[in-house]
């Protein structure tokens, strides 16, 4: 069974960081209804969703695939390279103890959850404003056990590595290739974001379907074209905090 841990929009969210987006208004009650809707449509696949309350003194704390990486055989807490969202990660660790066994980012590293993409046995870290060297090294220590190999990738342009690209299919990443190169990812196939969408690269997978933002249409029917199953989930008032439908949930079996 999947579980989903989500948490609820922060009453502060227009307090937000931003990395590459100028401060626009979040309308609070249109970010909360488009987020339940998202975790409906989790529901609807089947995922269980575990909804957190809100951290009112913790803007960005919707965001909360940030705070933790999972895998098959423990979890990892992560350190943001934003110092005022490092303290969401207790409630997560609290949250997700009796589950995985966890491990603990320290300084100096700093990484983002949303800076991580897994795909087998092979754990991609972007190298971003957020997540650094030290934090790559010390991932690969608590993982090398369970046979995973931590790649660190260099990030241009945008917030994370999942800004970039994410996985849509078994060995199909949706990517804009402006903001990452490519010949990290050996023996996958690619669909490119339609270069008018540059934000369109964020899909969050579930099974064989693919939740994915309305806002993109060109890449949604490259997408489409590929044989690829999509859910349209409006999130786009998360957005405007430099969120994206991956953000909002940490997906792992139970």
């Amino acid at each position: 069974m999947l579980i989903a841990i989500t948490r609820r929009v922060s009453p502060a969210i227009n307090q937000c960081e931003l990395t590459n987006l100028e401060r626009v208004p979040i309308d609070l009650e249109t970010a909360r209804r488009q987020h339940r809707q998202y975790e409906s449509v989790l529901a609807s696949l089947g995922v269980e969703v575990r909804s957190l309350p809100a951290e009112a003194d913790l803007p960005d704390s919707v965001f909360v695939e940030d705070t933790a990486v999972i895998l098959d055989e423990c979890a990892v807490l992560t350190r943001s390279g934003a110092g005022s969202r490092r303290p969401e990660v207790e409630s997560i660790a609290s949250a997700l103890a009796p589950y995985r066994k966890l491990f603990f980012i320290g300084a100096p590293g700093t990484l983002d959850g949303g800076d991580v993409l897994v795909v087998g046995k092979n754990v991609y870290v972007g190298l971003s404003t957020r997540s650094n060297q030290p934090a790559i090294e010390q991932l690969q220590d608590f993982l090398a056990s369970y046979g995973y190999h931590v790649h660190g990738v260099r990030v241009t342009g945008c917030l994370h590595l999942k800004s970039a690209l994410t996985q849509v299919a078994a060995q199909t990443l949706l990517v804009n290739p402006a903001w990452v190169g490519l010949d990290h990812f050996s023996g996958m196939q690619f669909i490119e974001v339609d270069p008018s969408e540059p934000y369109a690269a964020n899909a969050l997978r579930i099974g064989e379907v693919v939740i994915y933002q309305p806002a993109y249409p060109k890449t949604r029917q490259r997408l489409e074209q590929a044989g690829i199953r999509v859910v349209l989930v409006d999130e786009s008032e998360l957005g405007k905090a430099e969120g994206a439908l991956t953000c909002c949930s940490l997906i792992f079996s139970s």
